[in-house]
C-alpha cells in the first residue's frame, strides 16, 4: 500500500519511462505481428503502473485512476 508518500511519479513523467524503456519493446512485436497490438500495449501499461505503485513511487489514488496514456488507447489507432 502506498499512502502518505513524500514524493510521487506524475503520469506525464510515468509516459515518459513507458514510451522510452517498454513501448519500444512492443513496437518490436508488433514489426514481426504487422499491426498495433492494443491489448499488448494496455496490459503493459497496467503492468508498468502496477510496478509504480509497488515500489511506492505512485499512491494509491494514483494506480487506481490514471487512465492508459495514447500510445494504449485504441481510439488513437482507429
Amino acid at each position: 500500500m502506498a499512502t502518505n508518500l513524500d514524493t510521487v511519479t506524475l503520469f506525464a513523467e510515468a509516459v515518459e519511462q513507458f514510451t522510452e524503456l517498454i513501448l519500444p519493446m512492443i513496437q518490436e512485436s508488433e514489426r514481426r505481428l504487422g499491426h498495433v497490438d492494443i491489448p499488448a500495449r494496455s496490459e503493459a501499461w497496467s503492468n508498468f503502473a502496477d510496478d509504480l505503485h509497488a515500489n511506492e513511487q505512485i499512491s494509491d489514488w494514483q494506480v487506481e485512476n490514471w487512465e492508459f496514456p495514447e500510445c494504449c488507447d485504441v481510439l488513437t489507432f482507429s
